[in-house]
């Protein structure tokens, strides 16, 4: 079928259906922009068919830079013994989780690299310390590819090393560590990484004892649009098979380009053609879109504003995404690789939100929706972004 019978099938519609991946294969190489764009909008209503666009009070906490995979696209990690690896204290993450409580979050995200020098009680004692500590405050913890790492000092299963996080109040699982779903490009530029059913497997152990979870993509290593749609194809196969068991799953999908400023990968491909490597706005917005119209079983895509800045992040909540993502308090691992704004206030997601003609609704990480100040009543001084029909795409 073509690109625009395609489309017009999905605009007409007002039932969610599901495309096939030759159909989304079909719009990747050929739907005009704004075409694609307007459909996956429309389809984006199906599945929150209100004027809202939710966002998250939370914290990043990078734990440790310390790790072993050494992932090529990777500014943050520092290779044991090196004289600038960190690993936080309890009283330093403590303190972190202070900071955000007195500004009313509700989530960190706590991730790191894989340290082998952490052993298990180090993992298990922090989750329990700060479940007492901080009673309000949702812990997702440690990506999949860390529980492989507890799992092997500890030699444990890593449904085991799950189980104990879990019993000792651990809430969920960041989504981060999937990059790309396929095999071809996990050995080009993160090899030492396991297999991508391993980060799949891990996720599904942990949507199965009912943490929360959340999938995720990084786009522009030299994929394929069929590489892409490939790795949708992996999310979307393994929520129809969490749901029918009637769990949750992936309750979001977030998709970014890599970074290629500072690490290796992107000095690897420096002088290549800039359209081989990376991906711009057009290309991410592209993306966002897709993925909208793809995975029909996940109820929200998050538009990525670390990555893209505030106004592509506006104009991703056109195509198709209906969450604004988080304030995040700090970031450590996209910053690494050449971005320079590291946190966002409760203003300025509100800001932008209004600005893209949605309402702005405070979440939890599970989507529950929270009562929403006002933050746009007392207007600090930050930068205004440009509205977002004078961003230039390139």
């Amino acid at each position: 079928m073509a690109w625009n019978e395609i489309l017009e099938r999905v605009e007409s519609s007002t039932e969610i259906f599901r495309l096939s991946v030759e159909d989304c294969i079909e719009l990747y190489d050929n739907a005009p922009l704004h075409q694609l764009m307007a459909a996956a909008h429309h389809r984006r209503t199906l599945h929150n068919p209100t004027n809202e666009v939710t966002y998250l009070v939370d914290r990043n906490i990078n734990y440790t830079n310390v790790c072993t995979i050494n992932c090529q696209f990777c500014s943050f990690y520092r290779p044991p013994g090196h004289e600038e690896t960190y690993t936080q204290s309890y009283d330093e993450i403590h303190n972190r989780i202070h900071e955000l409580e007195a500004i009313g979050g509700s989530r960190i995200l706590m991730q790191g690299g894989v340290n082998p020098s952490l052993d298990f009680e180090w993992y298990i004692d922090l989750i329990k310390e700060l479940r007492e500590q901080h009673p309000t405050i949702d812990l997702d913890c440690f990506s999949p590819i860390e529980i492989e790492g507890i799992a092997e000092v500890t030699r444990l299963s890593t449904q085991e090393v799950l189980v104990r996080l879990k019993d000792a109040g651990m809430h969920g699982l960041p989504g981060g560590g999937a990059e790309m779903l396929v095999e071809t490009v996990r050995k080009d530029v993160s090899p030492k990484k396991g297999h991508p059913d391993n980060w799949l497997r891990v996720m599904k152990e942990a949507q199965l004892l009912g943490l929360t979870t959340s999938a995720t993509n990084v786009i522009g290593f030299g994929e394929t649009n069929a590489d892409r749609v490939q790795h949708l194809k992996r999310i979307r196969t393994q929520q129809d098979e969490v749901l029918k068991q009637g769990l949750t799953g992936f309750t979001s999908f977030i998709a970014w380009p890599v970074q290629l400023e500072t690490n290796s990968f992107g000095k690897r491909n420096r002088g290549q053609n800039k359209f081989e490597r990376g991906a711009g706005p057009t290309e991410y917005l592209r993306h966002v879109a897709i993925s909208r119209l793809f995975l029909d079983n996940v109820n929200h895509i998050q538009a990525s504003w670390p990555t893209m800045g505030m106004s592509i992040a506006q104009m991703a909540l056109l195509a198709g995404a209906d969450d604004a993502g988080s304030t995040m308090m700090e970031e450590n691992v996209v910053s690494a690789s050449g971005t320079s704004k590291l946190s966002a206030t409760e203003y300025e997601l509100q800001l932008s939100i209004k600005r893209a003609g949605f309402i702005p609704v405070r979440r939890n990480s599970d989507y529950n929706l929270l009562e929403t100040p006002n933050a746009l009543i007392e207007a600090p001084e930050v930068k205004c972004h440009p509205p977002i029909h004078a961003v230039e795409l390139v």
